[in-house]
């Protein structure tokens, strides 16, 4: 696809107790030396790895980039702990990047996984992958995910706003009418999130 290839993967994950996929999209290497610099997606709420390489569109951008996609799934699944899909918003699909405090849910450690053990998995096998140029981003609560590492309190817009202005601080805030929180908004605005982390990237 796009000239290049959605691989999935699966796992043993020490850190969740269970096995784990994850998806790679990238494209043939142009030498040996050459490596592509990596860009992980946090999926949403009920989302598996899946969800983003098949409806983002992701794959021309990242081509076009040259940047290899990284797509965890969102929780660890089949353990069969009580209460585990009772509900979308916790346990299976929801495991919210985080680390679970409480015993019963011991394997949710997702936040372990992705800033540790999955960056490990790739720089171990997967040569072809500069992990030393990583970027990171998401939606939902992988857009919350991905802050979790850097950010303690929710993001407040507006307010941000407000304090730019006041000191004349340059801004580029983007808000975009008439789209709900759905895979339309990720496909048609994408091209602009995975330049974005290029240009950070130096590409």
């Amino acid at each position: 696809m796009c000239d290049g290839h959605n691989k999935r993967y699966k796992h043993f994950s020490p850190t969740l107790g269970c096995s784990m996929t994850f998806y790679i999209y990238s494209h043939p290497s142009p030498s040996p030396s050459h490596k592509f610099p990596v860009l992980y997606w946090l999926h949403g709420l009920t989302c598996t790895d899946e969800n983003f390489i098949a409806k983002s569109g992701a794959q021309r951008v990242a081509s076009a980039e040259g940047v290899a996609l990284i797509a965890p799934d969102t929780s660890p699944r089949g353990l069969n702990v009580e209460g585990e899909a009772d509900s979308w918003d916790l346990g299976v699909g929801a495991g919210f990047y985080l680390n679970a405090t409480q015993e019963k849910w011991k394997n949710w450690r997702m936040y372990d996984y992705v800033v540790k053990e999955l960056p490990k998995l790739l720089i171990d096998h997967f040569p072809q992958l500069d992990t030393s140029k990583a970027s990171i981003f998401g939606h939902s609560m992988g857009g919350h995910g991905m802050d979790d590492k850097f950010l303690h309190d929710q993001l407040m817009p507006h307010k941000f706003e407000m304090a730019c202005r006041s000191v004349d601080a340059p801004l580029l805030l983007r808000l975009q009418p008439g789209y709900d929180h759905s895979y339309f908004f990720i496909a048609t605005f994408i091209d602009d999130h995975i330049g974005h982390h290029s240009q950070a990237l130096r590409l």
